[in-house]
């Protein structure tokens, strides 16, 4: 089954991008550059993107996992954002019933609070009506009782809650789908291929060494026009570009840490007060319980944002405030994740209360820049972008291209019918995975990851299902893993254990118990000699280090009150 998308494509996809014109070139595989190829592949333009780590590597991992309209946004007057993510959260639920998820979410109200009852329940009811959420979604407000039979862990002094509806999602996996939805229309996409430096002629940008990060050639690809969708290294390139000047990127860290439901076994998803002022989201997911987010400023390494003890404390004091009863300690996290924000610096403020908003640069050379934003509203700054580069190329005589169409472009996987019809499709599913021999609930799971690639993702186990037990490996991962191979171009062991499967945080035994048997099968498929075989298996333990909470989380208390999260 190899496609455009299988890691042995890429040397050919390599020399396409040596030997083609494209109307852009992409620099960054997050959500942000994975839109715009969306876009740009949907009008008909000839479009590339290269990514110097694996896809969504960066920020578009490490978020709250969150589709939502940003209720917290109304707070800071920023009325105009909610009610733009809010309509874009049902776009993206629509095009990916597979990867987003309604779930209900209190808000739970406290006598000294950030919101009163009142202006809790306007705030919703505002908030509702300009995300337009749908009629049996919109908002309840729940007294005391009500809010603690909901959620019996919550503080028993609640005045009440208010109960929305937020969309919960993969946010890797989000951009994997818009991804592949791109390669489908015939755009290249390739991980691990690093923008070195940006190629000129006459003054103008018309392309990019590109360096292939597992061989080490370098390619040089040109293009009408090149897009910076660097994420955290926006900089970077604009100074390159000799054009960094004026507004400029503020980073911030976001840390989410993951405990176990049986010792945090939240029943609902909850977004609460925090005395230093912030808030905080705690979400269950598969048997787990995450929560997060901290807001720091950061100027560490952008590849590799780690959780200090400082950040677990914090969030598992955040906990305790909440939730007394359940006494969390930092020997209760099994996991978590460290992100950047590439957020828009604005003199003055602090990490929380900096605008979320995009912002894009041209420069004298013709370089185009996005930086900032949400991951919800990925789609308005990929049609922002898009429709400039349009433009640019009509002025040369290329094009005309069309207005933006992705707002009805299913992503890979999406194509089951809309929303109301996911639920009967992956019943199906199930049955047919069933009868291929996997447990029903395994085979469910399957078909709620993938959608509409599912019988891909089966058609292995018919073909070669039986070598999964030579790997040690369970049908289903193995089933994953080779499907991962071959469409999703998993490249290391991380890609997988990260990215594809989101195992990383939320299956930590998993990922020890079959970290042999996954470098085993990747070796027989990809052909490691010794050193890469050793390269990888410490590449993969570095992956664990990194979501592994550090030593010495708990043991340097802190007055109640302080907080290097203040915001």
């Amino acid at each position: 089954m190899s496609t455009p998308f299988s890691v042995s494509s890429r040397s050919a996809l390599f020399t396409q991008l040596s030997d083609s014109l494209f109307d852009v070139l992409i620099i960054g595989g997050g959500i942000t550059g994975a839109g715009i190829l969306l876009d740009a592949t949907a009008r008909g333009m000839r479009a590339a993107l290269v990514e110097m780590q694996d896809f969504a590597a960066g920020t578009s991992n490490r978020s709250s996992k969150l589709v939502h309209g940003g209720l917290r946004y109304l707070k800071q007057l920023e009325v105009g954002l909610v009610a733009e993510v809010g309509r874009e959260r049902a776009i993206v639920y629509e095009n990916g019933p597979h990867i987003t998820t309604p779930i209900w979410m209190l808000l739970p109200i406290l006598a000294d609070g950030t919101y009163g009852w009142w202006t809790t329940s306007f705030g919703i009811f505002l908030y509702d009506r300009l995300a337009g959420v749908r009629r049996h979604e919109r908002r309840k407000m729940l007294r005391r009782k009500e809010a603690l039979a909901k959620e019996p862990l919550l503080r028993p002094d609640v005045l009440g809650a208010g109960y929305y509806v937020e969309y919960r999602t993969d946010d890797a996996r989000l951009t994997l789908e818009i991804l592949k939805a791109a390669v489908e229309r015939g755009g290249i996409a390739v991980n691990y291929a690093r923008a070195e430096r940006l190629l000129y002629e006459h003054g103008r940008v018309v392309g990019a060494t590109v360096c292939d990060g597992l061989t080490g050639r370098r390619h040089e690809v040109r293009a009408r026009k090149v897009v910076n969708a660097a994420g955290p290294w926006v900089d970077e390139l604009r100074e390159w570009d000799g054009s960094k000047s004026g507004k400029t990127l503020h980073h911030t860290k976001g840390v989410h840490i993951v405990v176990d439901g049986s010792r945090f076994p939240l029943q609902n998803a909850v977004y609460f007060d925090v005395p230093d002022g912030r808030m905080v989201f705690a979400m269950p997911r598969a048997g787990k319980t995450y929560v997060g987010t901290t807001d720091t400023d950061y100027d560490g390494d952008l590849a590799r944002p780690r959780m200090t003890v400082e950040d677990v404390d914090y969030l598992v004091r955040c906990v305790n405030f909440m939730f007394p009863s359940v006494h969390l300690t930092s020997g209760d996290v099994e996991s978590g994740w460290a992100g950047v924000r590439p957020l828009i610096h604005e003199a003055g403020k602090s990490p929380s209360e900096i605008s979320r908003r995009d912002e894009v640069f041209v420069s004298p050379s013709g370089l185009i820049s996005i930086a900032g934003g949400k991951l919800t509203g990925y789609r308005k700054m990929a049609d922002k972008v898009v429709s400039l580069v349009a433009r640019e190329l009509a002025k040369a005589g290329v094009g005309p291209f069309p207005d933006c169409s992705t707002a009805h472009i299913p992503y890979s996987g999406g194509d089951v019918g809309g929303s109301a019809r996911f639920p009967g499709f992956v019943a199906r599913m199930a049955d047919e995975g069933a009868r291929l021999g996997l447990d029903w609930d395994a085979a469910l799971q399957v078909a709620q990851t993938y959608g509409s690639n599912t019988d891909k993702v089966f058609a292995v186990l018919a073909d070669a299902g039986g070598q999964a037990e030579s790997y040690g490996l369970p049908r289903d991962l193995y089933a994953r893993l080779v499907y991962g191979l071959e469409a999703e171009m998993v490249v290391k062991p991380s890609d997988f254990f990260v990215r594809r499967t989101g195992m990383m945080y939320f299956d930590m035994d998993g990922v020890r118990r079959y970290r042999d048997g996954v470098l085993a099968c990747m070796a027989d498929w990809l052909g490691w000699d010794a050193a890469v075989y050793a390269e990888m298996e410490a590449e993969l333990a570095q992956s664990l280090e990194d979501a592994t909470v550090p030593l010495g989380a708990g043991d340097r208390p802190r007055p109640a009150n302080s907080s290097p999260h203040a915001g």
